[in-house]
């Protein structure tokens, strides 16, 4: 047990100085209203549309002004609306994950938030702590902090009494304790911070989305000069060929994709928070549904985390209170007014096990020791009780029995029944050091084994359900843990977890990376690992071509945490570990993770509904818009009422973030594919088309229309038939009956058909060149609807046919090449 430190500030001398020298924070960016409509602006087609409509309004064409203000109002208004909200969403989230600190203040060890400390505060630092403001070290035990986040070297530097510890470095190894001198913008790491870019690098989602938006530009370009120069080739007037073609880039342009993902993503947030979960960046959840592969410890997530100390035996198995006063002796649990703090849970299970059976720690006193890490797995304690002194040293079995000299045969074997039963076992050696005046870790050697610690982890009751579930999922979990194998073994033994095969850190570490490459997806545990294992591990997984999500808590998973492509950390977690982490789940339970997924998934799943509509649809108008310019001596439609006809077209979209979404379709990952897109456009495009020149037939061959009627029936064809399509195209099963669109996407999208249907009838209509239309045309438009979209569902039958049957239907194919090739040969 420690001694606590004189000395710290009173509380009241503390809220003075907070008062005077202000928060110790600097960190989240402000959020500002002006920014976040900045970049709502900073949109290169909104540029476009605000020139066409300073354009219209000077040459006196209003109405044509109006509309695209009116879009211009809609897609910044919507995005602006969204972004801001979820902006402000993620702030308060932010303040639920608070780093914390141990600080002295009246006397005693408190647990504070980061925020509140000032200088003069005194610090204790331990291992996987990021050092909370800017100190004077005036104790150390063997620290050594990282400073890659200062000066990028990847090297730990050590650290002695009177050196400085800077605010945003990590504790890799010892401890110590320390003197705030600067807090805020005022330390060194505030001072960089300052300078430093607020926007996260891109993630696979958003990559996905430039890419996608990189092909639609290019398509856009092409398709937009083409129809410009047709029409100016045609003799149409020049100015009404150009707000012609600008409309059709606008009209082919799928403006509220931003505002829609934002949608999808600030409302997949907010859900997520009401499970637990908080979502640091909000496209990372759609980066959560694609995880593929799930690495986590063993400790607390497949098991309940919660450590009971069973008992403490000697070298014949028989219980032994004089091993457990040992171990007592040798931890960094604090006890102060019977409470227990600091420390490892297992130190903590320990000493509550041991004052309510009332052993206490040898009367000695504490000379020196050598903390633990994690790479030699152990620490060590240099006590002196008047007599002599004695090293103790408490760890890994493996690491200490290696570092003891004749181990009984009995004492190992028992180790092996300890593990086989799942045990969480902890070994207790020591050696006589008369004349020591320090602890060191050259020490550690030829001690004498004096027993183990045996502590029981049983596995959570939920974990076997949630396993099963992220089965379902199509995700596999794959178990990194420091234990022993045995132990881990015997976990996934309890929870239905099939061990196809083991790897050992030692193991591992002979492999070559690709070796371990080769084995990694038929290995289920990897034990006994060292961090940089872990990391090895994941960046070697990732390089496979899947998805890996990591669920880890420790400063030894940060580096894991960050190559993971979804790094998940827990709110009890290390600071190290927090800042790491993409999502933090406030419970650390699988099926919590396994909602988070889902609603990656169910985000990913509508944005893609909305980005095939939009495509497909815009190049089936564009098609038809070419086509009718090659015939007709007018205009199908003009700028106003094309641009009138999207601004409709995307209000109906707005409810997709809220649709359902098919239970095939959470099953998988996803993943954006520019390929399939494309193909999807061009094959479902042109089917549409079909039907628009059905119109033109209809308006010019049954009503003999000029065109103000022509411009108005196909306003009315075009609008009914790309809106209702959404109803078909965003399932893959039978719509209506075996998958039913979300109320609010039914209700807006009906609205916006009738809403079209009317307009020409409208006052409203008539300022922007409609005309009524003939009863006889309505019915002929249900008929036409209909037809369209039974051909669009009998298309998108063979587009997703099985790939087996397309396997067969293939080499049916072939073998009849084949035997034509033969006979023609003969």
């Amino acid at each position: 047990m420690k001694t606590l430190p004189a000395g710290g500030l009173s509380s009241n001398e503390a809220r003075e100085r907070l008062a005077r020298f202000g928060s110790n924070t600097f960190g989240r960016r402000r959020i500002s209203a002006g920014a976040v409509l900045l970049r709502q602006l900073r949109n290169p087609l909104l540029l476009v549309l605000v020139a066409t409509a300073i354009v219209s309004s000077f040459l006196g064409d209003r109405v044509n002004a109006a509309i695209i203000l009116g879009i211009i109002a809609l897609s910044v208004g919507l995005g602006f609306f969204n972004e801001y909200r979820s902006e402000k969403a993620m702030e308060d989230l932010h303040r639920r994950v608070a780093h914390r600190a141990i600080v002295m203040r009246d006397g005693a060890l408190v647990d504070v938030d980061v925020a509140s400390l000032v200088p003069g505060d005194l610090v204790s630092l331990a291992l996987g702590d990021i050092v909370p403001a800017d100190l004077s070290l005036i104790e150390t035990h063997d620290l050594s902090c990282g400073e890659s986040v200062l000066t990028g070297e990847a090297v730990a530097v050590e650290k002695k009494a009177g050196d400085a510890a800077f605010m945003g470095t990590t504790v890799e190894s010892g401890k110590g304790e320390g003197v705030v001198v600067k807090t805020g913008a005022a330390t060194a790491f505030g001072k960089i911070a300052a300078h430093l870019a607020d926007r996260a690098p891109q993630t696979a989602f958003e990559i996905g989305l430039r890419s996608f938006s990189q092909m639609l530009v290019t398509v856009t370009i092409v398709l937009t000069g083409s129809i410009f120069a047709l029409n100016a080739l045609l003799h149409h007037p020049l100015f009404e060929s150009l707000l012609f073609a600008l409309a059709i880039a606008v009209g082919l342009t799928p403006q509220l994709l931003p505002a829609i993902v934002t949608v999808s993503l600030a409302t997949g947030a907010r859900r997520l928070a009401k499970k637990q979960v908080i979502v640091k960046r909000l496209v990372s959840i759609e980066d959560f549904g694609n995880v593929e592969v799930l690495f986590t410890d063993k400790t607390g997530t497949l098991t309940e985390g919660a450590l009971r100390f069973e008992r403490a035996v000697d070298l014949a198995d028989g219980v032994s209170d004089e091993v457990l006063a040992l171990a007592l002796a040798c931890n960094d649990v604090v006890v102060h007014d019977g409470t227990i703090g600091g420390g490892t849970s297992l130190d903590r299970a320990l000493w509550t096990a041991a004052l309510e059976r009332k052993v206490t720690p040898p009367g000695a006193a504490r000379v020196a020791d050598v903390p633990f890490d994690y790479e030699r797995k152990r620490m060590s304690v240099l006590v002196d009780d008047g007599a002599g002194r004695t090293l103790i040293t408490k760890g890994a079995p493996e690491s200490v029995l290696a570092c003891c000299v004749d181990v009984p045969e009995n004492a190992r074997n028992a180790l092996s029944r300890y593990f086989a039963a799942g045990a969480r076992v902890i070994a207790v050696a020591s050696r006589e050091l008369p004349n020591a005046v320090d602890a060191r870790v050259e020490d550690e050697r030829e001690l004498t084994l004096q027993g183990f610690l045996l502590f029981d982890d049983p596995p959570k009751a939920s974990a076997a359900r949630s396993i099963e579930r992220l089965r379902r999922l199509g995700i596999q979990i794959r178990i990194v843990t420091g234990d022993n194998e045995q132990v881990a073994a015997k976990v996934c033994r309890d929870l239905g977890i099939r061990v196809d095969a083991i790897l050992t850190g030692a193991e591992l570490e002979a492999l070559s990376d690709a070796e371990l490459q080769m084995r990694i997806p038929s290995t289920t545990i990897f034990a006994r690992v060292a961090p940089d294992q872990k990391s090895r591990i994941i960046r070697l997984q990732r390089e496979l071509g899947v998805d890996v999500g990591f669920l880890g808590d420790g400063v030894n998973d940060a580096v894991a945490l960050h190559y993971a492509d979804v790094g998940i950390s827990v709110d009890s977690a290390t600071d190290v570990a927090k800042d790491a982490a993409d999502i933090i789940l406030l419970d650390k339970d699988l099926a919590i993770l396994a909602d988070g997924v889902v609603e990656g998934r169910r985000i990913f799943s509508n944005t893609i509904k909305y980005v095939l509509m939009g495509t497909s649809s815009n190049f089936g108008n564009m098609f038809s818009a070419a086509g009718a310019s090659l015939f007709l001596p007018f205009l199908p439609m003009t700028a106003s009422q094309i641009l009138l006809n999207n601004l409709l077209y995307d209000v109906s979209e707005m409810a997709i973030p809220t649709d359902r979404v098919d239970e095939a379709m959470l099953r998988r990952p996803s993943h954006w594919d520019v390929t399939f897109i494309r193909r999807f456009m061009i094959v479902f495009g042109p089917i549409s088309s079909i039907f628009d020149f059905l119109t033109f037939a209809v308006m010019l061959f049954v009503f003999h229309a000029g065109a103000a009627l022509f411009q108005s029936g196909w306003f009315v064809e075009s609008l009914a038939t790309q809106s209702l399509i959404i109803f078909v195209i965003r399932t893959r099963q039978v719509p209506f009956f075996r998958s039913r669109a979300s109320a609010p996407l039914t209700v807006t999208t009906l609205a916006v058909v009738a809403l079209g249907a009317l307009l020409p009838f409208s006052p409203v209509g008539r300022v922007i060149g409609f005309v009524p239309l003939p009863p006889l045309f309505f019915g002929i438009l249900i008929v036409m609807v209909v037809s369209y979209l039974a051909l669009v569902e009998l298309a998108k039958s063979l587009f997703y046919r099985p790939p087996a049957v397309q396997r067969q239907r293939e080499a049916r194919r072939e073998l009849r090449l084949r035997r034509v090739a033969s006979r023609w040969i003969h």
